[in-house]
């Protein structure tokens, strides 16, 4: 290995000493170009990651003295990808890069991929703010190139952090227009009913029974399928409990429904907040009798 990063410094040396030397017509940078680029496999090959991703830097530098946007958007990703091993935040800059030269250039779908790449490293970061920034950056251009399945792939991650960080008004949305979407498309059809207990969810969320009331008439003049599924059942009993502020009734419902298909953490998170408002009311009641 430090045999490869031997030959990586060398390759470096080599390129750094073509820059400052005289060139024509812009041979120079292609040259150095050629040689970052042997610099840079070796630094990977070695593992060296922090190496790889500065050595690609000044490769896209040098394809933009050339006037090469492609190529050094390209080189930009690259570097990014070496980054992401060691260090978030270089990573996140280089793929930034990546992404405004691909706009620039008008290759809108890789600039949405780019997009999509800055908010899983913020997502893993677990930095949901910039991570819902970066998935709506990329939502508008996967729906700009007609990409719908990508472009809602992005949505509802919006829609989920929101909900985390409790937007939920923003959350409904979303799964709301995911859910009118869908059910004009064949694929997309069956994920309707999914869409809406996530955005019945976000409802209860808010403590307004009458909201949760109106959203569940919306929901099946929207869909008249929904209201024979079970997913509009447990959103009924969780919406009469509520309402009843009966803890004992809200836990049932969740955990019948839980038998039968898996509740995933993100529902489970908030159905909890859920439970512990109605708890609260409880308590309240009690403090006053």
């Amino acid at each position: 290995m430090s045999d490869q990063i031997s030959k990586g410094l060398e390759f470096e040396k080599k390129a750094d000493k073509k820059l400052s030397g005289w060139g024509l017509f812009g041979s120079k940078y292609e040259d150095a170009g050629d040689l970052f680029e042997k610099a840079a496999n070796c630094y990977k090959l070695a593992k060296s990651w922090d190496q790889a991703g500065a050595v690609y830097v000044k490769l896209a530098q040098c394809y933009l003295k050339s006037e090469s946007k492609h190529e050094a958007a390209n080189a930009y990703a690259d570097a990014g990808h070496a980054y992401k091993k060691t260090n978030t935040k270089e990573c996140v800059a280089c793929l930034e890069q990546a992404l405004n030269l691909f706009m620039e250039i008008g290759r809108l779908s890789m600039s949405a991929r780019y997009a999509k790449e800055i908010a899983e490293s913020y997502e893993q970061e677990q930095n949901l703010e910039q991570a819902i920034a970066y998935y709506d950056k990329a939502a508008d251009l996967f729906q700009g190139e007609e990409v719908t399945t990508s472009a809602n792939q992005c949505k509802q991650k919006i829609a989920q952090f929101s909900a985390q960080l409790e937007q939920y008004q923003k959350a409904i949305e979303i799964y709301e227009g995911i859910a009118r979407q869908s059910l004009n498309n064949n694929l997309l059809k069956y994920g309707v009913r999914g869409h809406l207990l996530n955005a019945g969810i976000c409802q209860l969320c808010k403590g307004d029974v009458i909201a949760i009331t109106n959203a569940l008439d919306r929901y099946q003049e929207l869909d008249p399928t929904f209201s024979s599924t079970r997913e509009y059942r447990l959103l009924a009993d969780l919406a009469a409990a509520l309402d009843e502020e009966d803890v004992e009734k809200f836990t049932d419902a969740v955990k019948e429904f839980d038998s039968m298909t898996k509740l995933d953490e993100w529902k489970t998170t908030l159905l909890l907040r859920v439970k512990l408002l109605i708890k609260a009311k409880e308590d309240e009641e009690d403090d006053l009798t």
